[in-house]
């Protein structure tokens, strides 16, 4: 049941890992915690390699995993993600030698309606 809830019903017994986008594996891995509470859990990019209609069921999951008392961390590029968190800490001002610094902290709406950052803009686009 536990591949039904994390969104891998469509994995094989057998399947090397090797053949699962960072996404999947993640969630591989997140399905053993499923019961426990009073966790912190950091995911990089959990929607990596998913398509569209399967990042509906990592939202689900996390929210899940927020409503028995855990705390999850998502650094995450994908907007359906993003928009939905409780707090965003927005990394810039560009990416590698010219990121690295906080260049917002608040929430979604606060992002849409204050922040001048690109993350900001895809933010506001994916709103419309």
């Amino acid at each position: 049941m536990w591949h039904t809830t994390v969104g891998l019903s469509y994995l094989s017994l057998g399947q090397p890992l090797s053949t699962l986008s960072g996404g999947e594996r993640q969630r591989v891995k997140l399905a053993k915690y499923l019961g426990q509470k009073g966790n912190i859990y950091v995911l990089d990019e959990p929607t990596t390699g998913l398509h569209a209609s399967d990042v509906e069921t990592i939202i689900t999951l996390l929210e899940r995993f927020v409503e028995r008392g855990n705390t999850v961390v998502v650094i995450e590029h994908n907007m359906d993600v993003v928009k939905l968190a409780d707090y965003v800490i927005n990394m810039g001002p560009d990416g590698g030698t010219l990121g690295g610094e906080v260049v917002f902290t608040g929430t979604p709406q606060e992002m849409a309606e204050h922040a001048r950052t690109i993350t900001a803009d895809y933010l506001r686009k994916s709103l419309r």
